[in-house]
């Protein structure tokens, strides 16, 4: 019985000694299977590269920001949203100017379903502007 166990024993230690034994290419082709996927980083933290890299970036179209956060209930009237490309339901809001329509989509509309920046934290409030004057431009 002893017998065997040492053969099981031998055979565990002689496959841990290869697995020690990788190359480099194998090591890292390792490490970037295992890498995580990405990272959490707060705003205003630049330790790990998420303020840098949304600067860097530039702000994104009203389109972008829109299909990225508006049009879940822009698209659907979820809430009374006003649906892009409906005349009639933007006609009032379109009236009351640019500004009272860019400071609802920064800060939201209270008693409504429209949320502060529609949801979207990480938007600038030029993006949201920019998402504000694209829906009025599809909706006139």
């Amino acid at each position: 019985m002893s017998r065997i166990i040492c053969s099981i024993v031998a055979i565990l230690l002689a496959s841990s000694a290869l697995a020690l034994e990788l190359s480099d290419s194998q090591r890292a082709d390792i490490e970037t299977r295992i890498a995580p996927v990405g990272e959490v980083c707060m705003q205003g933290d630049n330790s790990c590269g998420g303020a840098a890299v949304a600067a860097s970036s530039g702000p994104r179209s009203g389109e972008d920001v829109y299909n990225s956060a508006c049009m879940a209930c822009h698209t659907t009237g979820a809430g009374g949203a006003p649906m892009l490309g409906d005349a009639t339901a933007w006609a009032d809001r379109i009236a009351k100017g640019n500004e009272v329509l860019y400071a609802s989509g920064v800060n939201g509309v209270p008693g409504t379903g429209m949320i502060a920046k529609g949801g979207c934290m990480q938007c600038s409030d030029e993006e949201i502007h920019a998402a504000v004057d694209y829906m009025v431009a599809g909706s006139q």
